[in-house]
């Protein structure tokens, strides 16, 4: 799970976003001290995720409060299936409702989503990347997401990995004069981190499988066919990524050309939240 202490910041912050001064309708039509009973409900297919996530939201009222869960995160639930129940106050419960909800039923729907691409690769030994097309302020619970349902994560920011793209390698002259930058500032910083390269076609491949320190390859937009071209000519010497407008229907071509790795920005950047309710019994 995300860090704790940051996570607590945030769900506070969006808490009193929704609350400010009050929730109105609630303090108007609940008696302080009212106790409910009440349930999550899938109301779709998919894979859960968020219980954690949605306990520290109702421990954000009080520490005592939690959900009973009948499932864990990463399983996968159908229509009809209660996800956990929860007794408790009722005024509590009704104030939580929607910010609990929007970070659940988010994460659930990148969980699903990255389950559908990563099942239909699952006779490969390609496995599904995300990327930094997050939600932001909330990265940390979306990559969290990705590996519920299946899928691994990428670099997380910009700190933790060199990824050398089109604009930085404009901007520096050449892919040989971007990654000798790279590596002087390894050299001056101390810095030690993996580094890998985006390539648009045979020529910059071999370019970059002359050099040095790289440790990845990221084929940007290739059609299957030089993919598989990729995969022959590069023969193992660094695993390689695709990656360009990924959907559903060309994953599973996308992977059986041996590729290493598919990056999808889908799994976050558009995804569609999974159905799920809170009901007061």
């Amino acid at each position: 799970m995300p860090e704790l202490n940051s996570l607590k910041l945030r769900i506070r912050a969006a808490l009193d976003e929704d609350i400010q001064s009050g929730d109105v309708t609630t303090l108007s039509t609940i008696s302080e001290n009212q106790v409910s009973s009440a349930k999550l409900l899938a109301k779709a297919d998919g894979v859960f995720c968020g219980s954690d996530v949605a306990d520290l939201v109702l421990k954000s009222f009080d520490e005592t409060l939690s959900f009973t869960w009948h499932l864990t995160d990463g399983t996968r639930v159908r229509r009809g299936d209660i996800i956990g129940t929860f007794r408790g106050n009722t005024r509590i419960l009704l104030q939580a409702e929607r910010t609990l909800l929007n970070l659940i039923q988010r994460m659930s729907g990148v969980a699903t989503q990255t389950s559908r691409f990563a099942d239909l690769i699952s006779h490969t030994a390609c496995r599904i990347l995300d990327t930094r097309k997050t939600n932001p302020l909330w990265r940390d619970l979306d990559k969290y997401a990705v590996r519920m349902g299946g899928g691994t994560n990428h670099r997380i920011g910009l700190y933790d990995m060199v990824l050398i793209k089109d604009n930085h390698i404009a901007a520096a002259g050449s892919i040989t004069r971007a990654v000798e930058r790279v590596m002087d500032y390894f050299n001056q910083s101390g810095t030690r981190l993996d580094v890998e390269v985006e390539v648009k076609n045979r020529e910059e491949l071999a370019e970059v499988l002359m050099l040095s320190g790289i440790t990845r390859i990221l084929l940007d937009n290739m059609t299957p066919e030089q993919l598989r071209e990729s995969v022959t000519f590069t023969n193992g010497r660094v695993p390689l990524e695709a990656s360009g407008n990924v959907s559903l229907e060309t994953v599973k071509i996308i992977a059986e050309t041996g590729v290493d790795f598919i990056s999808v920005g889908s799994l976050t950047h558009s995804v569609q939240a999974m159905d799920i309710s809170l009901l007061i019994d």
